[in-house]
């Protein structure tokens, strides 16, 4: 397939709205929604009469400003409120397809529509095409990524390979003998992929075969990007989205920014005050899906970024996010993951050993490193604190006991030292 057929295409109708047909299209899309969330959803009914916020009066998209923000940490404690994941639902849980389990612990319910995440048409722009054999190597157990990022794929008639984050050589094997032409992951593993094949002996020209990668989940900079398309001579774009609302943005051929997507409406708020900002201004990244099933609305993210309106040259009018510029919080999101302070304070709780500690998280050569520093006098269960760990958060860290004292007095849960030159 040549990178022309992967570049040009058709657009749906709703991707070339013009302003005033989108700002229509958005003010339909969300008046529907809040009239049935209200009707079906005991949070949101909760929520919308606590704020005194009248469905009825919605008129303008102005009016979402009045209703309040939710904190995605917020979930963690509304799902546990009752049945229906605390009345987040409009329907009961036997009536889904799947149910998810994500960090925090967060349920990730997906309902039985079609392309419930929203991803075709990001997957569409960034040229994944009829005939494709794409590996996707996120998480397939409990965590939604896996087999989220399979409907799209389904959609646009590509075969999958469901190879999850598992062993870096098999991983290579298979994309050689079965001639992989698409990537689905986070950009630090292709990084890690390509550094073993290199170590193999293989040309990642020649030997593999490599067209067209997605990429989301990690901060992917500039310089990231033109080493693998470098080395693989292949199409990297990437997605922007979130377990709880699916696809976000993503991006097109020209590079431009995060093209939102059709399914939500997305604002950029102060983080203290849930203000709308104006187009340029960086805050955090608020996002109502036009989801019934699960009406998550005005969910802050956590991200922050802002909003670009110009022109694309690919001829697609949504507005886009120029680019995810940092965290509200101490969160971080570590190997596509979310890693939670409180949740790894419980972990460290069960070891009384243990009196202070640290995450430590840098990427040489691109590929995200955790370290979990531990203050401790005498520490002989390093393996059980490792099993613990990745059974909690998901991931597995880099151990070091350090004596009692080594660490500064004041310190952040999670310091982030990655650099994205």
């Amino acid at each position: 397939m040549t990178r022309k057929d992967r570049t040009e295409g058709i657009y749906s109708r709703r991707e070339v709205l013009d302003e005033s047909e989108r700002r229509q299209y958005y003010q339909l899309q969300l008046k529907e929604l809040l009239s049935y969330a209200y009707r079906y959803s005991e949070d949101v009914k909760k929520r919308f009469d606590r704020a005194q916020f009248n469905v009825d009066k919605f008129r303008t998209l102005a009016d979402l400003k009045h209703i309040p923000i939710i904190k995605k940490k917020e979930l963690i404690f509304l799902q546990s409120m009752g049945p229906r994941l605390g009345g987040l639902l409009t329907k009961d849980l036997g009536e889904l397809r799947r149910v998810f389990l994500s960090p925090g612990p967060i349920f990730d319910p997906e309902d039985r529509a079609e392309d419930y995440w929203g991803w075709t048409e990001g997957f569409y722009a960034s040229g994944f095409r009829s005939g494709d054999v794409t590996q996707i190597t996120f998480n397939y157990h409990l965590a939604p990524a896996g087999l989220m990022f399979e409907e799209p794929l389904k959609a646009l008639s590509c075969a999958v390979i469901p190879a999850g984050p598992s062993n870096t050589t098999s991983q290579i094997e298979i994309m050689q003998k079965l001639r992989v032409t698409g990537y689905v992951g986070t950009p630090s593993f292709l990084m890690h992929l390509a550094q073993k094949a290199e170590e193999m002996g293989l040309s990642l020209r020649k030997d593999l075969f490599l067209e067209v990668a997605f990429v989301t989940g990690e901060k992917f900079s500039e310089k990231m990007r033109s080493t693998l398309e470098k080395k693989f001579d292949c199409i990297m774009r990437q997605g922007y989205g979130t377990a709880d609302v699916g696809c976000i943005g993503y991006e097109c051929f020209h590079k431009t920014g995060l093209h939102l997507s059709n399914r939500a409406f997305v604002e950029i708020c102060h983080p203290d005050t849930g203000i709308p900002l104006k187009d340029g201004e960086v805050g955090e990244i608020v996002v109502t899906a036009f989801n019934k099933t699960y009406p998550l609305i005005r969910l802050a993210t956590g991200d922050l970024g802002y909003l670009d309106r110009s022109p694309c040259a690919c001829g697609r009018t949504s507005p886009r996010l120029g680019g995810i510029v940092g965290r509200v919080d101490t969160t971080a999101r570590i190997k596509g993951m979310f890693v939670y302070p409180h949740q790894v304070e419980q972990v460290m709780a069960q070891f009384e050993e243990i009196k202070r500690w640290q995450i430590e998280v840098t990427n040489p050569g691109g590929v995200d490193e955790m370290v979990l520093n531990i203050e401790s006098g005498a520490f002989r269960r390093e393996d059980e604190l490792l099993h613990t760990f990745r059974e909690k958060i998901k991931l597995r860290p880099i151990l070091k006991v350090l004596a009692p004292g080594t660490l500064p007095p004041q310190i952040r849960p999670i310091e982030d030292k990655r650099t994205w030159d």
